[in-house]
């Protein structure tokens, strides 16, 4: 077990390495990337030991055997690598865990990023404390900009190491828990440095497809009700089509004071559109958070965060669809779209 140990704790250093390539104004932020890595990988269990310990609870047993299943389920069926990928399981004692903080300038619909020699350039910064994400958030929004702040339950190192569930990961219930398995293993399919819209829609449209597919194999109900999936469609379509009537005005050459005018205005209908949606649900409150009026509510940086997951998905599952459901198929004509420049995947998708 030490020298097991050992060797995930050289690995994150080794990793820390790397990072720390980008340059020494990001050394403070790497060094607790390293420490949280470290922790979640020091603290790791296999999921059978954890299983068989008497002192499980009976929820968490359960939730780790299914895990267990739909992680086997998505290398035979799903055609998702068979490695060390959500073999173990560690407790955090938080709710997150990390907590993303995307940015945006007050006048664009574009994500800022930041890169690093693993990952490419990416449009957040994770951090495992909420207080540390908190006071990253307050620095940018004192220098002007659009700041959104959302916990993740998990990530994926991209095989690199070998990621536990983490015990964050439960809390979501079942249905969170077979998307998140499936959609990080898509990743370590494929995965593109630099292109976050594709990577996320890709792994997006992976996770949709396989929990339907294994829901049905197992006689499950499906892991989205149809009442969720619609609620979804709508949020996300009246997000979507917000950030684009931002995008138009902030490429325009109205002056700025009528560009933040104009933003302040299509926000407001922003917000009367949910009201209308949520007065249809009776009343659910569950993207409250994402149309208040506060400083981690509706702006360019939460616009742009739903973007980078939602922006291209309908490309992705209609070229599933075109290759009969048969993911080996799927992956490698993505393989292929991945490969070319930036400008020309999307367009490759839709014609393959």
């Amino acid at each position: 077990m030490r020298s097991s140990r050992r060797r995930l704790l050289l690995g994150c250093v080794l990793v820390a390495a790397l990072l720390a390539l980008s340059g020494c104004a990001q050394i403070s932020y790497l060094a607790q990337a390293a420490v949280g890595q470290s922790q979640l990988l020091l603290g790791a269990r296999p999921l059978a030991q954890v299983i068989a310990d008497p002192a499980t609870s009976p929820e968490t047993r359960r939730q780790l055997t299914l895990a267990q299943d739909v992680r086997r389920y998505a290398s035979e069926r799903l055609e998702l690598p068979d490695n060390q990928t959500f073999a173990t399981f560690t407790e955090l004692g938080r709710p997150y865990l990390v907590w993303n903080v995307f940015t945006a300038p007050p006048l664009s619909a574009e994500l800022r990023t930041y890169c690093f020699p693993i990952a490419g350039c990416v449009p957040y910064r994770g951090y495992f404390s909420l207080a540390a994400a908190e006071d990253e958030a307050a620095r940018l929004r004192a220098e002007g900009d659009d700041v959104s702040v959302g916990g993740v339950s998990a990530y994926s190192t991209l095989g690199r190491l070998p990621d536990p569930i983490p015990s964050s990961l439960l809390r979501g219930g079942d249905a969170s828990l077979i998307r998140t398995i499936i959609h990080e293993l898509a990743h370590q399919v494929v995965y593109v440095p630099g292109d976050t819209s594709f990577n996320e829609s890709f792994a997006v449209s992976v996770e949709t497809a396989g929990a339907l597919r294994y829901a049905q194999d197992r006689g499950l109900p499906a892991p989205d009700g149809s009442v969720a999936q619609d609620r979804a469609k709508a949020i996300n379509a009246l997000l979507l089509g917000t950030r684009s009537r931002l995008a138009e005005v902030y490429a325009s050459a109205l002056p700025d004071a009528e560009k933040f005018r104009r933003k302040t205005e299509l926000l407001g209908e922003a917000r009367r559109g949910y009201a209308v949606l949520k007065a249809d649900w009776n009343g659910y409150a569950g993207y409250d958070s994402w149309f208040a009026d506060a400083p981690n509510g509706l702006n360019n940086a939460l616009l742009g965060s739903v973007a980078a997951y939602a922006d291209h998905v309908p490309q992705f599952l209609a070229l599933l669809e075109r290759k009969n459901g048969d993911f080996r198929v799927f992956y490698e004509a993505v393989k292929t779209c991945a490969a070319l420049k930036e400008g020309e995947r999307i367009g490759c998708l839709e014609h393959s």
